[in-house]
């Protein structure tokens, strides 16, 4: 069996390549430029192309048996995706994995989730098998909060204090590639969400507690982080990731023990929580600090 990712050098898609080839399937990778040597396992394919490129999304997927689709929260998300949605279904592939995000149907006024809904919705009208993951706020993205962490002692993320729900990229990536080597994923939404919610006061005090350092949750001004994000990303990212936070904010984004209780049967075990992840970074850091010393 020959599965194609797309998104497979990322944090999410190299998880999920790695998954894969564990569970003895052979995997191509399409991405946009050749990936530097030991960026991806021994015996993975390269297929170099761009999703905007329906020649190229086609020749990459010539001769493959199914699709784990990941887009990149890009302007063009539901162009990219449609072009290698309509393709795998010319093609016959014979299942389609979609990597959406958890409660998308309550969020439309958010660029991304809207163009997820949509492609969840073609998936159901086309006739191709497929799976859809819905994650929750990825675990990893507070990897990128290392120096405000250990230096400044902030955590910056809008979250609020209501809570919302979470997912590591593991449990995403294990939910993926069994989608895609087992039986019986048709047709199923799974949300990948964790047994535990966050807020920022509590990740605050988590992450004092793991780094011995007074660390302070800077608060919900949506304003004032809109302002600053837009220092990092495109002006039109940090509006999108604005109406996110503050829709999580306003709405809630919280799982139910429902919710948790199938991904665990889906995993065969319980699904990984952010205390655990948090865990597992601070002592990574702590080690990288002291071999650096």
């Amino acid at each position: 069996m020959r599965i194609l990712v797309t998104g497979g050098t990322g944090n999410v898609g190299s998880v999920v390549v790695t998954e894969l080839l564990n569970r003895g399937a052979e995997v191509r990778v399409l991405t946009r430029k050749q990936p530097e040597a030991g960026k991806l396992p021994v015996g993975v394919e390269v297929a170099i192309g761009d999703l905007l490129d329906p020649v190229a999304v086609e020749e990459a997927m010539q001769g493959v048996d199914k699709l784990f689709l990941l887009n990149a929260g890009v302007p063009e998300e539901l162009t990219q995706a449609l072009i290698a949605y309509g393709i795998a279904k010319r093609l016959g592939l014979k299942h389609v994995t979609y990597l959406s995000v958890f409660k998308v149907e309550q969020f439309r006024d958010v660029p991304h989730f809207a163009a997820k809904l949509a492609v969840e919705n073609a998936l159901r009208e086309f006739g191709v098998p497929y799976t859809i993951l819905r994650p929750a706020y990825y675990m990893q993205n507070d990897l990128n909060l290392k120096p405000v962490l250990t230096g400044a002692g902030v955590y910056p993320m809008p979250i609020g204090t209501t809570g919302i729900a979470t997912a590591d990229v593991r449990d995403i990536a294990e939910a993926a590639a069994i989608s895609l080597t087992e039986d019986g994923h048709d047709g199923q939404i799974y949300d990948i969400v964790s047994p535990t919610t966050i807020t920022g006061p509590g990740n605050a005090a988590l992450w004092s507690k793991l780094l011995g350092k007074d660390i302070k949750y800077t608060g919900h001004s949506f304003d004032e982080w809109e302002k600053g994000m837009r220092a990092r990303v495109p002006s039109w990212s940090a509006y999108d990731l604005r109406v996110m936070f503050q829709g999580y904010f306003d709405r809630g984004f919280l799982s139910t023990e429902t919710e948790v209780t199938r991904l665990a049967r889906l995993l065969g075990r319980t699904p990984r929580t952010y205390e655990a992840f948090a865990m597992e970074t601070a002592a990574a850091w702590q080690s990288q600090a002291l071999q650096h010393a």
